[in-house]
């Protein structure tokens, strides 16, 4: 299966319903995000231990959430607390992931980590933003890559570094052409009241901190 055109709006726009069915069905896809390409799922229980196991991802790392919208976190009953509240209305939507409490019953313990907390990000790439909407829920994500080698720079490249199951239909990947050797996003982990910077990535520690002053890490 060759990769679907995600450039253009209009290719955007021609995607998102194949790009729906797939996933409702199960799928997995390949997809761009504003800092790398990602890997994801619907965030259900079966569908994130496939993307797992397709990935060679051991239950330790666990994967992080994409929304659409705050409301979608809080929807899956994810709490923001004052830290997490102002760096969200800082960088959201943008290239930070937030660790968060809650989300129990409505999401998928293998997506949460070791500190109980579920990482969830607003993507600001609006292609994948509005398939998220169109979803109506979460798109899980980890970088498109195998283990121990970089992230794909596009869509050729994952499609020849996971052909196995593009070739039988379960992987879908969308052509958001390529991207440059960006760093991850920043994730921040907010379960306590004090949050602590878990991976620095596109924002720094100083951006952090002269956003939200005090609140930052």
């Amino acid at each position: 299966m060759k990769p679907v055109p995600f450039q253009s709006d209009s290719e955007v726009a021609t995607a998102i319903p194949k790009v729906v069915t797939h996933l409702q069905g199960g799928g997995l896809l390949a997809y761009p995000t504003e800092t790398v390409y990602g890997l994801g799922s619907r965030a259900v229980q079966a569908d994130v231990a496939a993307l797992a196991a397709m990935k060679g991802r051991t239950a330790s790392k666990p994967f992080l959430l994409l929304i659409s919208d705050r409301g979608m976190a809080e929807a899956n009953g994810l709490a923001f607390n004052t830290s997490a509240d102002a760096l969200a209305r800082a960088f959201w939507p943008g290239p930070l992931t937030l660790v968060l409490p809650g989300g129990s019953g409505r999401l998928p313990d293998l997506l949460r980590g070791p500190d109980g907390g579920i990482a969830v990000r607003w993507t600001s790439h609006r292609g994948i933003a509005q398939l998220v909407a169109a979803m109506g829920g979460p798109l899980t994500s980890t970088s498109a890559n195998l283990p121990g080698q970089p992230p794909g720079p596009g869509a050729d490249a994952i499609a020849r570094d996971f052909a196995e199951p593009v070739t039988q239909g379960r992987l879908l990947v969308l052509d958001g052409g390529v991207l440059g050797n960006r760093p991850p996003s920043t994730v921040v982990d907010c379960t306590k009241p004090r949050p602590e910077i878990v991976r620095e990535g596109t924002l720094s520690v100083h951006e952090l901190r002269r956003a939200v002053g005090r609140l930052a890490p």
